[in-house]
């Protein structure tokens, strides 16, 4: 009986254990709560396949995923393509609606569950993004646990103000891919959003490394992973999960 005992206890340490260990192999993804398009009268959000694809990647991987925005609620959609079918499957999958409709607030969430955060991109993030200092004190703090901090697009605009604890911007001596000017232009939006963000990076001492407009382009430079622009998302995502097994 005593065997018995000490087996079952063993048991549930090693369940716990494992739980533990499960709860911290979580991703935090960052959503735009902004919804217009400048003076456009047009309506922007996330992009759905900055979300979507390194979604499925990280799934498959055995992470869980959390959801956060500056507002929390629902976050509006940009890019709805479900022609694309990781964007198609990952729309339809019940876990996803439910953490997309209720994003959680920067408030509430608990920086040491998560091993990497991912900017996501979209237009609304040139709005909401560079101004939200808890979303980049939740980044830094990841980072400096030695976390990944990831982002794709234009969700490079949540690095801009990430500092670490020594002051310096997260950005700073680091080669980083984002979206770039020349694909600003050729949409024919930069007089509509409110800076250039591929100045904006430089500024903050960022190198870019970038491809010809709307080429897959991931740059990794140590823990940190970036993407050019939405053909370069799911590359993205497998870059995290080679980065986040070597650590």
């Amino acid at each position: 009986m005593k065997s018995f005992i000490k087996i079952l206890m063993l048991g549930v340490l090693l369940f716990s254990q494992y739980n533990s260990h499960a709860q911290k192999a979580k991703i935090l993804f960052v959503v735009t709560s902004h919804q217009q398009l400048g003076n456009t009268g047009k309506e922007t959000g996330y992009y759905l396949s900055e979300v979507a694809h390194p979604w499925e990647v990280l799934t498959n991987a055995g992470y869980e995923i959390d959801i956060v925005s500056p507002k929390a609620g629902q976050a509006p959609v940009d890019g709805f393509d479900l022609e694309d079918k990781v964007n198609k499957a990952v729309w339809e999958d019940p876990a996803f609606q439910q953490k997309i409709q209720h994003t959680l607030k920067p408030e509430a969430v608990n920086v040491a569950d998560y091993v990497a955060i991912h900017f996501a991109g979209g237009h609304g993030t040139m709005w909401d993004f560079p101004k939200d200092k808890k979303l980049a004190d939740i980044a830094a703090e990841i980072y400096e646990n030695g976390g990944v901090v990831s982002a794709v697009c234009h969700g490079p605009a949540g690095l801009i103000n990430i500092q670490l604890n020594d002051g310096r911007y997260l950005v700073e001596g680091k080669t980083i891919s984002t979206f770039t000017n020349e694909e600003e232009a050729e949409m024919q939006l930069e007089e509509v959003v409110p800076f250039a963000l591929e100045t904006a990076l430089i500024e903050k001492g960022a190198r870019i490394d970038k491809a010809e407009n709307w080429a897959e382009k991931v740059s990794v430079d140590g823990r940190l992973v970036t993407g050019q622009n939405p053909a370069s998302a799911h590359l993205l995502g497998e870059k995290v999960v080679q980065v986040l097994q070597q650590n």
